[in-house]
């Protein structure tokens, strides 16, 4: 029986917890309460925090009878994720908090996977609530007052709250039927390879495309590990460039993990590798001072990677790619790699890029299920986009 988690820190928020909880059963919902507090619950639950805090890798200790409150709540952040991992009958979740609260309740909701109901009545929620929602699909809902104690306000707030999620777990998205799913990444500059694709596999795919600006790249891979993917089109994966170094749309450290774990078709490219973004002008790093720009508009300045840093890039890609044993087809547009970096124009750089290729050609450790494939093409060439959908189709058909 699946069932709604409600959610919250029954030592400081007890009285809230429970109004909600009764709310949620009031709405028709089968509710378990569990409580994230660092210190003694004030109402009955379900699920004690002991129980919670012992799914940290260090045991209870780490999270429980420990003066410092930072690291209290970092650690029962750290073990409300892993006991969420754990359960398998989970309608939606619902959380309260206030700073400690949302963070602790959030950590464990990001681990969740996309679609399923997750809602956080926050006093953070009108505010910037990326590093709690970050690529997930929480609803933020502001909780107005303060909790410390209910009050008029508060009561209707937990109220719509409590039905929100009492409907979104009783009516849950159909899975959908339909065509298969593929992630496709895009920028800018890549944008007529990307399009020439999906354009090729539409009438049997679902092509969903997300911007590379950082989170366009999670977002991806999270729905991949969601299992809401059936292969990826990797053309763009310039976050790398920004995550290497100190750009403003970076990667995390886990990209490509997703292709890994998954072990998805996948076919990748070297999409603006030419280029690391900053803001405008005056937000670059002075270490930078003397380097090659390129005005994209008055807030976002490109900076032209070196064949230094087009090596290691190449690297960090191909060593990522090497750790998969899934299909993966990765292919190399020769002649450029973004519409700036074409012939006559700003970013044309063909030292820099034979390092690129180079270096992801050597890194990657070519098998028969994993192979690297250049072609006398730029990147925004219609031959190259008809040849990473062939590609795709090729892995995709074994």
């Amino acid at each position: 029986m699946k069932r709604i988690y409600v959610v919250g820190t029954a030592d400081t928020k007890g009285e809230e917890l429970a109004f909600l909880a009764d709310a949620v059963a009031s709405a028709g919902g089968a509710i378990v309460r569990v409580d994230i507090g660092t210190r003694g619950a004030t109402v009955p639950v379900d699920i004690p925090a002991s129980e919670v805090a012992a799914h940290h890798v260090k045991g209870a200790g780490a999270v429980l009878g420990i003066d410092d409150r930072g690291a209290a709540v970092a650690g029962m952040g750290a073990a409300f994720a892993s006991f969420i991992r754990s359960r398998d009958d989970i309608a939606g979740v619902i959380g309260i908090g206030g700073g400690g609260g949302t963070s602790i309740v959030t950590a464990g909701m990001r681990a969740l996977p996309l679609g399923l109901p997750k809602l956080m009545v926050s006093t953070l929620a009108s505010g910037d609530t990326a590093p709690y929602v970050d690529v997930s699909d929480i609803i933020m809902m502001p909780s107005v007052t303060d909790m410390a104690g209910l009050n008029r306000l508060s009561r209707a707030v937990l109220h719509n709250a409590a039905q929100a999620i009492a409907g979104m777990a009783a009516r849950p998205a159909s899975a959908d039927a339909g065509k298969p799913a593929l992630g496709l990444t895009m920028f800018g500059v890549t944008t007529p390879c990307v399009t020439a694709i999906v354009e090729r596999l539409r009438a049997d795919y679902d092509c969903m495309v997300f911007h590379a600006t950082g989170t366009g790249g999670r977002s991806m891979e999270k729905l991949a590990d969601s299992g809401l993917l059936a292969g990826i089109l990797d053309i763009t994966t310039t976050e790398v460039c920004d995550f290497l170094f100190g750009g403003v749309l970076p990667a995390s450290e886990d990209r490509f993990g997703a292709i890994a774990r998954t072990k998805l078709p996948y076919v990748g490219s070297v999409g603006a590798l030419d280029m690391v973004n900053f803001w405008a002008p005056p937000t670059i790093p002075g270490k930078y001072r003397g380097r090659l720009f390129y005005e994209h508009n008055p807030n976002v300045t490109l900076m032209r990677t070196t064949a230094e840093e087009c090596r290691r890039i190449g690297e960090w890609i191909g060593g990522r790619l090497a750790r998969c044993d899934g299909l993966v087809r990765f292919l190399i547009p020769e002649k450029g790699v973004s519409a700036l970096d074409i012939e006559g124009g700003a970013f044309f750089d063909m030292e820099a890029d034979a390092a690129l290729f180079d270096a992801i050609e050597r890194t990657i450790e070519p098998t028969r299920e994993r192979t690297v494939t250049r072609l006398p093409l730029h990147i925004n060439d219609p031959a190259f986009a008809k040849a990473a959908a062939e590609a795709f189709l090729d892995i995709a058909s074994i």
